[in-house]
This record gives structure tokens, C-alpha cells and sequence, in this order.
């Protein structure tokens, strides 16, 4: 779509809406209807025009970035999911000279953001970023309900399954789905349910296959896998995704992701590596689910790996897992935005590298605003233990009540540590963090963007 001032690069198609159709999405956003777009379930980057003025909104679960750009006496603002496919469509407008990647802004998650569309004709010299207008359009009501396990349990994995029933629902039913699987509390919750919505409506849940990394044969989660489809008697074969070590390079993911921060750049290299093996054994998959968020909505992150937070931090601060500090902080990035919001390219940029249609119900507004009215201070008194035992029970209860399935839980483990032998580990990922900068750095200088093959 283009009226000569901006050029939108955005797919509907990679939008997955569950409750309203691509069009009374688009007209939401469109209008600046907070309440509508608050009312949009599934995962979406939707950006419409209004008069002067673009309008975007997005979830977690899919990027959306815009660049204002000025050449040959034009103006254009350019939006997009990736850096790449920015400067690509730079460069057939002969405007890539002027590219500068860290000049991109990406559109918050959970924000309606509106911008001023450039005049057509460049006035000379720089042009400014347009500055955004910004309106919260998820605002969940906080520590809500009461310090009852079981009936959090319930609304939070009743929240998971809506999500899922409303997902398969829209899906072709011949089509099979994977799981991204490593018998852990957020995948395997999502397999339960699935499996469960399937033999509900009296379909085969061997439509579904549970995959699981393993590079040079080794890593814990294949036999967690296994040992968790055992104890739940889920009657699935596991597909275990072998990769040799020398398919598993960090520098590939950050090139794919298009970010450097070590964790999600670990993630990421797994999951491509994961899916990279899935799409050359089934040239035909299409959908791909995983439990990318349940850490981050029940705030199951070690402090250790974040030394500069506290407990009041973590709890003291609305969805700090999922958008960082906020859009007003200083640490905010508009390259990047924060949290979540930033760190889930990880899953999403492989799927898409591979063709896959990816699906995060975790990281869905619907689930995310049941998980925000648990009342953390009330069940953790402040305890780091406790904190990082709730969701493991949490889960489990509503599993329980939702599906009669008592479901194992084992000691928690990152996806990128438990697919590689912990010997192996250190050989394929820096300590130092700069050297993920660094290659970043080089890979999207203006000489490596220079040799960019764009379609």
C-alpha cells in the first residue's frame, strides 16, 4: 500500500486473528479506537492511514518498524517488520545511501502509535524522524484476584485455551500442527491443551507432533521430553530435530533477528537451527505453536541474570517482562522498544526465515491481562523462591482443573541450554556480550548492507 509518502511492506497475512476479520481490524486501527483495538484478539502488526497520519498497533508476537527517509527531493516514510526489507525497498527507490539502521523505530507492543505522514517534496537537508503520538491500548487490571491457586490456575490456563480453541478453529483441519517441545511447564501446557481440544471435538491428536532439539545428539530436553509425554500418557510419538554442531552458529541468528542481546540471540539460534531441520525433513509444514511468554507473564526469570533488578522491580512495575521499562523511561530503546516486546523476534524471525506460520498464545493480550490480576506480592511475600516456584503451580492447577491431566514439572532450564550438551555450550556462545554487539555491528554496517541480495 502507498500514497507516494509511505510504503507499507507489512503482510496481512501473517496476522492471526481470532475474533474479527482483517477489515474491522484494519478499520480499528485506522480510527484510533482504543477500545477496538483492545477488543482485537490473536497476534497482529496492522498499520493503517488516516488522512495525514498513520496509525499503527501491534502485539508481541510480530515486529513492526517504520523509517522516514529523504532523497532526490522526495519524502518517504517506509514500514516494515525487518531492517533488511527496509533498506531493500530503500534501494529500489535509489534512497539507500542515507540508511542508518539504528534510525528505525520500532512500533511498541501494546501501543496505538501515530505519526504525521512527510510532504511529498524533501525541503532539503535532514528530514526529522516523525515524532509518535503513543495510547496504552492494553491495560489490564493489576493483583485482582484472590491468592487462590487453584482458581488462578483455572482463569490463567482457561485464558491459554480459549486462545488455543479460537486458533484451531481457524485452521485448516487437515493440516498437522508441531509443537516446539521441551517437556517443560509453558510447551508442555500447550501441548496438553491442544491435545485435549482435540479429542474433544472427537478429532486425532495425532495431528499433532511435539518437536524437540537435540545438537550432536546430546542436551537434557530430549529425555524430559520424553519422560513428560510418559507421565502424562499423551499418546504421541516425539520427533527429536538432530542437528549437528556445525549447523548451530550465533552469528547466523543474529543476522536472522537482527538484534545482539546474548539471551534472545541463544534462543534464537536454536530455534533456527530447530527449524531449519523441521523444514528440511517437511517441505510442506505450515503452523508451528510454541510457549514463547509463559516466563515472562508469571515473571519466572532468574534476578541473577538481571543483577541490576529487585523484587521491586519485577513487581512493581506493569508488564516489565513483556515492554521493558516503558515507553517513557531513558532505557526505553525506539530502535527496539523493551522486554518481551523486543526479545520475542527470537521465536518469531526463525518461523518466518523458514516459512512457517508461528503461533505464541502465551504472549496474546487475552493471556497476558489473566496472568497481570495474579497476586504475586500476596502469594511471594517478596521471596525470589517463591516467585520462581508460582508458575510451575500455577500451570499445573489450571492443566488439572481444565483437562484432568496431572502434569510433571521439572527443574526449569532455558531452551538453549537444555538442546546442547552443557560441555558444548561454551563453545558455541561468547561470554562477553560485546561480541555479540560487535557482530552485529558488522553485520549491518553500510559496507555488509552494501552486498544485502534483496529480492
Amino acid at each position: 500500500m502507498s500514497d507516494g509518502r509511505w510504503i507499507d511492506l507489512i503482510d496481512p497475512a501473517g496476522n492471526v486473528l481470532l475474533n474479527q476479520s482483517p477489515s474491522q481490524a484494519a478499520q480499528a486501527v485506522r480510527d484510533g479506537d482504543i477500545n477496538g483495538i483492545a477488543g482485537i484478539n490473536g497476534q497482529f502488526a496492522i498499520c493503517q492511514q488516516a488522512e495525514d497520519k498513520l496509525r499503527f498497533a501491534r502485539t508481541i508476537a510480530r515486529p513492526m518498524r517504520y523509517y522516514q527517509a529523504s532523497a532526490r527531493g522526495k519524502n518517504c516514510l517506509i514500514v516494515a517488520e525487518r531492517i533488511d526489507e527496509i533498506y531493500c525497498q530503500l534501494a529500489k527507490l535509489g534512497m539507500a545511501g542515507q540508511f542508518v539502521p539504528s534510525a528505525t523505530r520500532m512500533v511498541p507492543a501494546h501501543h496505538l502509535v501515530e505519526v504525521d505522514l512527510p510532504l511529498h517534496e524533501a525541503t532539503g537537508g535532514d528530514v526529522p524522524v516523525a515524532a509518535p503520538r503513543m495510547e496504552r491500548f492494553l491495560v489490564p487490571p493489576q493483583e485482582r484476584w484472590p491468592a487462590d491457586i487453584s482458581l488462578i490456575g483455572s482463569r490463567y490456563v482457561g485464558r491459554l485455551l480459549a486462545a488455543c480453541q479460537a486458533w484451531l478453529e481457524g485452521l485448516d483441519p487437515k493440516q498437522p500442527i508441531g509443537v516446539l517441545f521441551s517437556g517443560g511447564v509453558d510447551s508442555g501446557s500447550v501441548l496438553i491443551v491442544l491435545a485435549h481440544l482435540l479429542k474433544e471435538a472427537g478429532e486425532d491428536i495425532g495431528r499433532l507432533t511435539p518437536f524437540t532439539l537435540a545438537v550432536d545428539d546430546s542436551g537434557e530436553d530430549v529425555a524430559q521430553a520424553r519422560q513428560f509425554l510418559q507421565q502424562t500418557g499423551i499418546d504421541l510419538d516425539l520427533e527429536v530435530m538432530q542437528v549437528p554442531l556445525s549447523d548451530v552458529d550465533y552469528r547466523d541468528a543474529i543476522g536472522v533477528i537482527e538484534d545482539y542481546k546474548p539471551l534472545d540471540v541463544q534462543s534464537a539460534t536454536m530455534a533456527l537451527a530447530m527449524c531449519r531441520a523441521i523444514r528440511a525433513k517437511y517441505p510442506e509444514w505450515q503452523y508451528l505453536i510454541d510457549g514463547d511468554g509463559g516466563d515472562e507473564n508469571l515473571k519466572d526469570y532468574p534476578l541473577e541474570d538481571h543483577q541490576s533488578l529487585s523484587m521491586q522491580d519485577v513487581l512493581g512495575n506493569r508488564l516489565l517482562y513483556q515492554e521493558g521499562w516503558g515507553i517513557d523511561a531513558l532505557k526505553h530503546s525506539q530502535t527496539y522498544s523493551g522486554g518481551q516486546s523486543r526479545g520475542h523476534v527470537r521465536t518469531w524471525a526463525p518461523a518466518r526465515r523458514y516459512g512457517f506460520q508461528g503461533f505464541s498464545p502465551y504472549a496474546l493480550p487475552t493471556v497476558i491481562e489473566a496472568a497481570e490480576q495474579i497476586p504475586f506480592v500476596e502469594l511471594t511475600e517478596w521471596n525470589p523462591e517463591l516467585l520462581y516456584s508460582l508458575k510451575g503451580k500455577v500451570v499445573a492447577a489450571g492443566v488439572r482443573e481444565w483437562t484432568g491431566v496431572e502434569m510433571p514439572r521439572f527443574e526449569k532450564r532455558r531452551f538453549q541450554r537444555g538442546a546442547v550438551a552443557a560441555s558444548t555450550f561454551d563453545s558455541l556462545f561468547p561470554a562477553n556480550a560485546q561480541t555479540y554487539r560487535d557482530t552485529f555491528a558488522t553485520r549491518f554496517s553500510t559496507e555488509a548492507l552494501a552486498k544485502t541480495v534483496c529480492p
